[in-house]
């Protein structure tokens, strides 16, 4: 992989983790054009997820401030009714994190093989995630106004399942959460702040395996330089993009990308 190889990916992460299309289906399609292995790719996908984390971070660091101060805040700890609603978001967003934690502890081995299994799985799951969001687009439920800790879990396995490449994180958490009736003015938010601890949980993982192994060994041939502009490339372009895809769920347009991810999905297909 070269530095231009790394830029175009990185472009590709930033801009597709927070559209409903399917970053790591986006990242295969594109890896497989380039002629990169998938142990490979899988390798250097960690990486740019962690750099649009830190583009969660940056747009969102308000809510972020908002939980931890709260958080920390004098409080009952008795009753979860004593809870202030900072305390009682976070809660929900520990909670909406055990289904992944779970997948991730127990079944990585299985899920790196099917990053490495091809396109036709991509294709699949992107005709997948564009049923799920046409679904939640005609879908017409009573919405609530806050999101309880029984939707948190759903809306959980939800993103325990977008491991696999194709099926979006974004789109599947996002479409889950209105299909369940929450306003989808409170779930790009929660969308984008749920996957903060996994992602940053794998990336620790990934860092003990390069301490153990050695960078080079660890990052299977991939420049440091690499590395660099992917992480600048997939941070820049995410900043934007979270901020787009905010103002987007408001909106209520997820339609467009249910007709792009069915598109997506069949060229996928029939290049496999």
């Amino acid at each position: 992989m070269n530095w231009l190889h790394a830029l175009l990916l990185g472009i590709l992460q930033g801009l597709t983790e927070f559209l409903p299309v399917s970053s790591s289906g986006h990242l295969a399609f594109l890896s497989h054009f380039f002629g990169l292995s998938g142990e490979e790719s899988l390798t250097f996908t960690v990486v740019l997820h962690v750099a649009t984390v830190c583009s969660t971070l940056l747009v969102l660091w308000k809510e972020i401030v908002w939980i931890f101060r709260d958080v920390f805040a004098r409080q009952s700890w008795r009753s979860y009714n004593g809870l202030n609603e900072g305390t009682r978001y976070a809660i929900k967003l520990i909670i909406s994190m055990i289904p992944v934690a779970i997948v991730g502890i127990f079944f990585k081995d299985k899920v790196e093989e099917v990053f490495g299994s091809g396109l036709r799985i991509v294709g699949i799951m992107l005709v997948v995630t564009a049923l799920l969001l046409a679904f939640s687009y005609y879908a017409k439920p009573r919405l609530r106004d806050n999101i309880s800790g029984f939707h948190a879990f759903i809306i959980g396995i939800g993103q325990a399942l977008a491991v696999l490449p194709g099926l979006s994180r974004s789109g599947t958490t996002i479409a889950t959460g209105l299909l369940l009736g929450n306003r989808k003015e409170k779930m790009a938010q929660f969308s984008f702040l749920m996957v903060i601890v996994p992602v940053l949980g794998e990336a620790l993982l990934d860092t003990k395996e390069v301490l153990e192994q050695g960078f080079s060994t660890a990052m299977n041939g991939i420049s440091p330089v690499a590395v660099i502009v992917g992480f600048l490339a997939a941070f820049i372009t995410g900043c934007l993009a979270c901020k787009w895809m905010i103002n987007i769920v408001k909106k209520g347009k997820l339609i467009w990308f249910a007709v792009y991810c069915v598109v997506a999905g069949l060229t996928a297909i029939i290049v496999a």
